[in-house]
């Protein structure tokens, strides 16, 4: 029997997931769902796949739903698939929920599926056992190299997971952690890309201010920080001694180095990271 999936939500992110996805279980088993219904044929077109006439639709026909809208939209979206889910938890035939959206607990969207609604604090809400699925993916998701961690309910059965694993590694790296880190998964590798899209911007003006032509500037920066982060991951040595590698007595780099900490430049990441942390916990 082919898996069938559902992608609540057509964005950037959804689209990205499921393009990896039809590769595992074929377009034509995947469907979107969208309140612009024009966006959800446009994903759906380059995927060979289907287009849900509603939500209730998807969470009735779907093995896996993925839950791709803003946190501001879910409250909405829970709400009205709410019933659905109930329904096919009670025939045995549950629809595992996969939310990423950045902020919501487990214990939130199964007590808001079960009608606790949303001022009832998590941790004391009578809870439906639908299996839900708590992802954050990055927008390197896009081309196959996205970080996702994920975290599941107790709900979820031990071969589900591992079938879920399988889809989304064909966006990128998986990796199965605590529901507790997910706050802080979201301040660093959900909001990194973004950090990291401003240093190599920032990288190659440099290169332009020192007389580079801008596109060899920008080729020379984006492929640095490449290389370099593939030299993290490959050689498994600390940053630090892979940039003490670098930094020769009285050269270059080091004058380099000297010029950022005057800056306060990982005392400026570091609370960037902070800062995105604290607003996932806001959204929730």
């Amino acid at each position: 029997m082919t898996t069938t999936i559902a992608c609540i939500g057509s964005g950037n992110m959804g689209s990205a997931l499921m393009k990896g996805a039809a590769g595992i279980v074929g377009g034509a088993h995947i469907g979107f769902s969208d309140s612009d219904k024009s966006r959800a044929k446009l994903a759906a077109k380059d995927l060979e796949a289907g287009v849900f006439h509603s939500n209730i639709e998807a969470v009735e026909k779907a093995d896996y739903v993925f839950l791709a809208v803003k946190p501001q939209v879910l409250p909405g979206v829970l709400a009205e698939i709410a019933p659905s889910l109930r329904e096919r938890l009670a025939s045995g035939k549950p629809a595992i929920l996969v939310s990423m959206a950045a902020g919501w607990s487990i214990g939130k969207i199964q007590a808001i599926i079960g009608g606790s609604g949303t001022d009832v604090p998590a941790s004391h809400a009578p809870v439906a056992s639908v299996p839900v699925v708590r992802i954050m993916p990055n927008t390197p998701a896009l081309i196959s190299m996205g970080m996702i961690a994920l975290a599941a309910s107790p709900e979820v059965p031990a071969d589900k997971i591992i079938e879920l694993e399988k889809i989304l590694r064909s966006a990128g790296m998986v990796d199965r952690i605590e529901e507790k880190y997910m706050d802080a998964v979201t301040g660093l590798s959900g909001s990194g890309p973004a950090f990291v899209y401003l240093f190599i911007e920032a990288l190659a003006d440099g290169g332009v201010l020192a007389g580079l032509p801008r596109d060899k500037a920008l080729r020379y920066a984006a492929q640095t920080v490449l290389g370099s982060a593939a030299m993290v991951g490959a050689t498994g040595k600390h940053p630090g001694e892979l940039k003490d590698m670098v930094t020769s007595p009285a050269g270059t780099t080091i004058a380099g180095v000297a010029a950022l900490e005057t800056k306060s430049f990982r005392g400026t990441v570091i609370s960037a990271v902070e800062a995105a942390y604290k607003r996932s916990i806001e959204l929730g």
